[in-house]
């Protein structure tokens, strides 16, 4: 029997396309739910039209109320009943009460070389720094920010005449080979680091 996978979201969802699409017959999981926080957020209808059902949980009326907001986050996805849940372009840094329930079934995606540049701005950070490579990595989300067990890593060079912009289109498309080789891996049991250049 398919483990069932949620992929939460807040934007176009590119990262959650290629999940989606990397879900074929022989892998050991299958989508049944998508959540933005974002109403109207492009990754929706890319969804829907993959026959994955989705649902809509709008940050801002919970303003302040963090613990509300994920309650009913957790409402949404227990209807579901998902074994794993990844995070992919999801713009909300989620609590120690929400994360501990699903410790070691909460991956996450994260523009940067972890433990480098946690938290956002990634690319310009790299790029202040003088780093020569930039990258991204799939770890397991702990109530740490970006804190929790990398699974995989993919370097991206960083170039003479690269800003933020074009070494974070670079990086992207790593993400998209990198984040579904992860899942698969950690769906077969395989929590093994893997790394890609």
């Amino acid at each position: 029997m398919k483990k069932r996978i949620a992929i939460l979201i807040s934007g176009g969802g590119s990262n959650m396309v290629q999940l989606l699409d990397s879900l074929t017959a022989d892998h050991p999981g299958r989508a049944v739910l998508v959540v933005s926080n974002v109403p109207g957020a492009g990754g929706l209808e890319k969804a829907e039209a993959r026959g994955v059902a989705t649902a809509v949980l709008d940050h801002r009326p919970f303003a302040g109320d963090r613990a509300a907001f994920e309650a009913e986050l957790s409402k949404i996805l227990a209807a579901y009943k998902p074994d794993m849940i990844c995070q992919a372009g999801f713009m909300r840094i989620l609590t120690a009460g929400f994360v501990i329930p699903w410790v070691g079934r909460i991956l996450n995606i994260h523009p940067s070389l972890l433990p480098k540049y946690k938290g956002l701005n990634t690319h310009a950070r790299a790029l202040e720094a003088g780093d020569h490579f930039a990258g991204c990595s799939v770890h397991y989300v702990t109530p740490d920010l970006d804190g929790g067990q990398v699974l995989g890593q993919a370097v991206v060079p960083i170039l003479k005449n690269d800003d933020a912009k074009s070494l974070a289109a670079r990086v992207l498309i790593k993400e998209h080979c990198l984040y579904p080789l992860v899942l698969r891996r950690v769906m077969t049991g395989n929590a093994a680091p893997v790394y890609l250049t």
